[in-house]
């Protein structure tokens, strides 16, 4: 897992980003060289690997999934408003929006261009699994947008929001890993299930962290959520078990932004604390790890092929909080 840690991390301190006209590459540049742990063209190349893959084959597809993922990251921020990424400030805040908007544009063709470096007998699906993984991100992010303003969200719409929004990406990832390798049909759709049920724990830890986690070790803001009014599964599982009166004094807080917005988070914590919510998101988290356990365990391969998307199971799995 190490090994495969350092390789990527090589591979983005050997590219180049910046280029003329400057101002629109180097924002990308930065958001780039902010690091973070490279989870997708980790997982990239370890499924590569899984199946017998060769690494210069699908070093292209993991800049280009990488540099989508902070495509995103970089628009997510602006809607946001969210001042900090990874504990530094966010391209639109660094610059302006507009930088932050045409840098984010051109990240996204650029993308695609990383894909388009290395022909493959199989290109065709792997630029459909692309594509279609680049629109579902966009639909989940529609949806997160949505909810702001809705009063009838589920936790069910909630799982199928971060399902599209955070885990297509994750098993897109590995699904083009495995095709660039020529895996079994099979063996894909366990890999694609692993990365979903992956990616739905991934998110929900981040959800717990945006509340419970320290801005210094996170990385970036936190209750972030709350002051945001997000409808995170914290808030909607609150929402479920609280008393009548728990539930306006939750919804009454989520439905403005005070000008006390740390007494906002003050309360809202309080009533997380008397529900018992940490620990029932940390139930719920255990349980998607599991379920990507069963997938990963049902892939034809030896057990010492699957030992780097284990290892990265127990790296996610215990992330500070």
């Amino acid at each position: 897992m190490q090994t495969l840690l350092n390789q990527v991390s090589q591979i983005f301190d050997d590219e180049q980003f910046i280029h003329e006209p400057v101002r629109l590459y180097e924002p990308i540049d930065y958001t780039l060289r902010l690091g973070g742990k490279r989870i997708r063209p980790v997982m990239l190349l370890a499924a590569n690997r899984m199946f017998g893959g060769n690494d210069d084959t699908v070093r292209n597809a993991a800049v280009g999934i990488e540099v989508f993922h902070n495509f995103t990251l970089l628009h997510d921020d602006l809607m946001d408003r969210s001042p900090l990424r990874r504990g530094q400030p966010t391209v639109y805040r660094k610059w302006d929006e507009n930088t932050a908007i045409l840098s984010g544009d051109t990240m996204f063709a650029l993308a695609w261009q990383y894909f388009l470096v290395q022909p493959h007998h199989r290109l065709q699906e792997i630029l459909q699994c692309f594509n279609r993984t680049a629109i579902e991100v966009c639909e989940g992010q529609q949806y997160d947008m949505n909810f702001e303003t809705s009063d009838q969200v589920t936790i069910d719409d909630y799982m199928m929001m971060i399902r599209l929004k955070t885990a297509v990406l994750l098993a897109g990832a590995l699904k083009i890993g495995a095709l660039y390798a020529d895996a079994p049909t099979d063996d894909i759709d366990h890999l694609y299930q692993f990365g979903i049920h992956l990616g739905l724990a991934f998110q929900l830890q981040d959800d717990l962290l945006d509340s419970y986690g320290d801005t210094a070790t996170f990385g970036k803001q936190t209750v972030q959520d709350i002051r945001d009014n997000k409808k995170t599964y914290l808030y909607l599982q609150a929402l479920q078990l609280a008393t009548p009166q728990q539930q306006t004094q939750l919804r009454t807080l989520f439905a403005t932004t005070p000008d006390e917005s740390d007494a906002k988070v003050s309360s809202v914590l309080a009533i997380y604390n008397q529900l018992g919510i940490r620990s029932l998101v940390e139930k719920a988290i255990q349980s998607q790890f599991a379920l990507a356990t069963q997938h990963l365990e049902a892939i034809h391969v030896p057990d010492i092929q699957k030992a780097p998307l284990r290892q990265l199971m127990d790296t996610l799995l215990d992330r500070k909080k």
